[in-house]
Parts: structure tokens; sequence; C-alpha cells
């Protein structure tokens, strides 16, 4: 039987922005947004963002100021950064006032070292850059990167260092979208051999060209892409929906836990097909996997989604497996795809079939150990790694205080331990923005849902759109 698919997407959006604005205004934070609404001009909110841009920066170039020809001058320590703008380093600089700039931003910032510290050579992290970098440290060229994507390390020579004050200096290009240093504050630091400097912080920064885009775009306001791309396809009749999404409110996860299951509803007391057949895409694994156990609003988001599986005729294709480190984008969209239609054959056509892999049921602690049973285990549970270690878990006790900890399949459950845990109270798997060593699975193939059996507050639930 023919199957049609209508393609109602755009990247890099938040779920508010798909949700009515009679919906969403229900929600905490979103009050009073059909009055806001009716007042929203784009030409006017893009002549206000150009002026206060304007204001801020002055007049835009075409060419690069910090450059003579081929010649990078703002690159030589001896510049003036001090009258330069200062900005919290990390973060796109969107967030920082740029709104709507494309082009070139040279950074600054100094750090010091002590004469020990400059008889070796170093390596200073600069995290993720939007798009392309050049970078220096006291004039001497240490490296370029392109790509949005990848994590920045340059080699630095101690020749080329001083002791006392150290000037890095960074020329960032952005060719559209985001622009800027961002990422993790943890990623940013100089590494000697036996300390780190952190470089996050106030920088300095100074607008070497651009233009000016749009600040009006899909986020600008809840409810504007359900107004242009979900309403007009009602009342469309449909057998069900596939999404995919998450990544832009991962810093308000709490508050997702009500926001998406809000727009399913949403949807379908709008569509008025009843509940119709609902699947998602849990966020799969990104970014710097974390050496030790994390809080992670990412780990956060997923544990909203998973929420959201208490509404009826909703599936969801577990991706934390299949996820890569330095591209929010995974790369196996075929495996994404299988798992969804896994969902779809059990919950729209019927049919049954293991669509998921096992998820988190009860936990009992028996001494200093932690047995966990799942739900949807399928033929049974299974480990992928030859030595029969399961990775991924955490334990802690009342402190609160998570450790790695050993795990073992013993038949249907998993006995969770650690020798530096002696009274343990909770437990956690694939809790972290990458944990990319998870190796547990049903027989299916399908892998073990992150979970955690807490509910201690975690670090995104007080944030909310306003």
């Amino acid at each position: 039987m023919p199957i049609g698919l209508i393609n109602a997407s755009w990247g890099g959006t938040n779920v508010e922005t798909w949700i009515s604005a009679r919906a969403i205004e229900q929600v905490e934070g979103f009050e009073g947004l059909e009055e806001e609404l009716a007042a929203f001009d784009e030409t006017v909110l893009a002549s206000e963002q150009r002026a206060r841009l304007e204001a801020i920066t002055g007049p835009l170039s075409d060419i690069d100021e910090g450059m003579d020809g081929a010649k990078y001058l703002w690159s030589d320590p001896d510049t003036n950064y001090t009258a330069w703008k200062e900005m919290d380093i990390p973060q796109l600089w969107e967030s920082a006032g740029l709104a709507g700039l494309d082009g070139v931003v040279w950074f600054a910032h100094e750090f010091q070292l002590d004469p020990q510290d400059v008889l070796n050579d170093l390596e200073i992290h600069l995290g993720q850059i939007d798009d392309n970098d050049i970078a220096w440290i006291n004039g001497f060229k240490i490296g370029e990167t392109q790509g949005y994507n990848l994590h920045r390390a340059y080699h630095v020579a101690k020749d080329q260092l001083k002791t006392g004050r150290n000037i890095v200096v960074v020329r960032v290009e952005d060719t559209g979208g985001g622009g800027g240093i961002y990422g993790e504050a943890a990623d940013m630091y100089v590494k000697l051999s036996e300390k780190k400097i952190a470089l996050s912080g106030s920088w300095r920064f100074r607008i070497g060209k651009g233009d000016f885009s749009s600040t009006v775009g899909p986020n600008s306001m809840p409810s504007l892409l359900y107004n242009a791309m979900i309403h007009p396809l009602i009342p469309y009749g449909i057998k069900g929906a596939i999404w995919y999404q998450g990544e832009s409110n991962t810093s308000r996860a709490y508050q997702y836990r009500t926001t998406f299951p809000l727009l399913i509803n949403n949807w379908r007391e709008d569509w008025g097909l009843g509940a119709f057949p609902f699947f998602f895409v849990q966020l799969a694994n990104f970014m710097a996997p974390s050496v030790q156990p994390e809080q992670s609003a990412w780990a956060e988001l997923r544990e909203a989604q998973s929420l959201t599986l208490s509404l009826p005729n909703t599936g969801m294709a577990t991706a934390i497996d299949i996820g890569e480190a330095n591209d929010i984008h995974p790369r196996n969209k075929q495996e994404v795809g299988r798992r969804l239609a896994l969902n779809a054959i059990r919950v729209a056509y019927h049919q049954d079939v293991v669509a998921s892999g096992p998820s988190y049921n009860a936990m009992q602690i028996e001494g200093n150990r932690a047995m966990i049973s799942f739900d949807h285990i399928g033929s049974g549970l299974y480990l992928k790694d030859k030595y029969g270690y399961v990775n991924g878990f955490a334990i802690a006790g009342r402190d609160k205080v998570f450790r790695w900890a050993r795990a073992q399949i013993m038949g249907d459950q998993v006995m969770v331990w650690s020798d530096m845990v002696a009274e343990p109270v909770a437990v956690r798997y694939a809790w972290g923005n990458n944990p990319d060593d998870v190796n547990l699975y049903n027989l299916e193939g399908l892998p073990a849902v992150p979970f955690r059996t807490d509910n201690w507050p975690g670090i995104t639930v007080n944030e909310r759109y306003r």
C-alpha cells in the first residue's frame, strides 16, 4: 500500500514554535502570547534589531578591518584590546547582542603564566567554534580549523610563551546562522604539564566585517511555525506523525515535560482525528564524553521525552548509541528510520513486534547492590561486549554523589554496584551528554533507554521561556 509523507520541518527550532498560541499560552512563562502575536510585526522588529546592533557595533564593513591585504593586523599582541567590547565566552554571539550578524568577529583573552609554565610546550583548547577560525598566541599563529562542530586544540611551542601576560587571539568567521566560540566552558582551557588554566569567562571582541541578516525567524516567537506550516495542513487526513526535535530545548528540559506532550495533544485536538499515532526520536549522544558522572541538560531532555510515552499511541526510537561526538546530526539515518518503523508497525498497524529496547521498571536494593528490572526486554537482555562488562551505569548513596558502577546481567535483571558506595539509593544509566560506551541491548538489537531511579532536581528545573 503506498504511503505518502508530508514534510513540514525546519531545523534548529524549539518546540514552542510548533504549538498554537491558544495552547502554549496556558503554560507558565507563555501567558499573554496571543496579544503579543497580534502586535508582532516583522518589519518593525527587524528595524529595531538593526538599530540596536548598530548602536552596539557601529557601521559594518564588507572588508575585514582587522586585516591589511593578507596581513592579520589584530593578531599583533600590541593591539589595544582594552578598547574592545566584552563578551562572556563560550556562547554564540547572537545571544550576546550580535543578533543576525554574519561575518568576522575577532576575540582576545589574556592569561598569566608562571616562570615554570614556560619551560615546556602546552596546548590551548578553545572548544567548538562556528564556523571557522584562526588562532594566535602572542602574535604567533598556532592553528586554524574549518567546521562548526570540531573541537579546537592547538599546540603551542615554549618559545612562543612569556612569563606573565600572554594573549590568545581568535579570528572567527561565521558564514550563516549562529556564530562564535560556543560549547562547554570546561572545554576551554590552557593545558600545561601539571595544571589547567580556564579560558572561559570575559573576552574582548571587535567586529572585523559583517552583514546583518534579519533576526526574525521561526524561534522569534512561539506558534510561528504552527501558524505557517501546521495549521494550513489541517484537516488533511493523516495516519500519524513522526517528530525529530529537542536539541533547541535542552536548556529548558524540565519545561519540555509540559510543552512536548502539549504539542501532541494540540495537534490531535486540532486535527480532530482522535489520538493518532505519534512517534519521536530520543536525542542521540552528542559532544565530548564525560570523564566522571555528570549533570546533563541533554539527559534531562531525554527523560522528558521518555515521560511523554505516557500518552496513548506514542512510540520512541532511542538513538543513544548512534550519535556523533562532533556532529549534532547523526549520520546513521537508516537505523533511526528502522527504529521508528518498528514503532509504526506496532502502534499504527497493530503488529506484535518488539519496538523498544529495555526500559527501566523497578529497583531493589540488596545490601550494597542494586537490582534493576526492565520492561521491553524482548527475547532477553543482551550485552554487546565480549568481556561481559555492562557500561554506562552510575550509582550514588545518600550523599547524592554518583560514581561509575560495575554492572552485570543477571537473567532479566542487571546488578549494579560500586566499592565506593556502601549503601546505594540511586542508579543512573546513560545519563550524560554523550554516554558513548553504552552496550546494553535486548536480543532484538534495540538499546536500553537512558534512565535514572532518583527524582532529585536537575540543572534545568527552574529554567523557563521567560
